[in-house]
């Protein structure tokens, strides 16, 4: 018979094998940065098996992920910007080359989500990319859902205004994958 340790063991490699890549997904998405998607993904999930008696404890362990990975997010972003304005004065900035098949709509989507604040990204990729409630929402951002009724709202109005009117939700619906 096996022992709590390799029942737990198994459930996160259960719950690894299901939720990794939407994982990186959102990380993707929050951050604008494919390469470090699966970084914060994989740094995301080491901190719930250190966890995990606590994870799969909660009701939401999804939520409880995801709310792992948006904090991760949040701390590489501003950890990135404060580079970034470290290296603005001694070099100029120079347009940022993509490489991959991306069409430029996405490119688009992508250039629009990256100046919305985080809370405001957060709450419209998860609404409009991921198809999470408002609810769900919530839970994993830990705010209320009025709140995410609010910012979802006026992230859209910021979208279609930065993109062009009526761009913004069916831009961002039509990226997923």
């Amino acid at each position: 018979m096996g022992t709590s340790a390799d029942d737990a063991a198994t459930e996160f490699h259960d719950f690894f094998e299901r939720h990794h890549a939407e994982l990186a997904r959102f990380a993707h998405l929050l951050t604008g940065e494919a390469d470090a998607a699966d970084d914060l993904a994989a740094d995301a999930l080491l901190a719930l098996w250190h966890r995990w008696d606590r994870v799969r404890a909660a009701q939401h362990p999804v939520a409880y992920a995801r709310g792992v990975v948006a904090n991760l997010a949040r701390s590489r972003i501003r950890s990135t910007v404060r580079e970034r304005r470290r290296v603005a004065l001694f070099w100029s900035q120079r347009a940022e080359h993509v490489d991959g098949p991306d069409v430029p709509a996405v490119l688009d989507v992508r250039s629009a989500l990256r100046r919305l604040p985080f809370r405001k990204r957060a709450c419209v990729v998860l609404r409009h990319a991921f198809d999470l409630s408002e609810r769900e929402t919530a839970l994993t951002l830990g705010i209320s859902v009025g709140t995410v009724k609010s910012q979802t709202s006026k992230a859209v109005a910021q979208l279609e205004q930065l993109l062009g009117h009526g761009a913004a939700a069916s831009e961002l619906v039509g990226g997923r994958k």
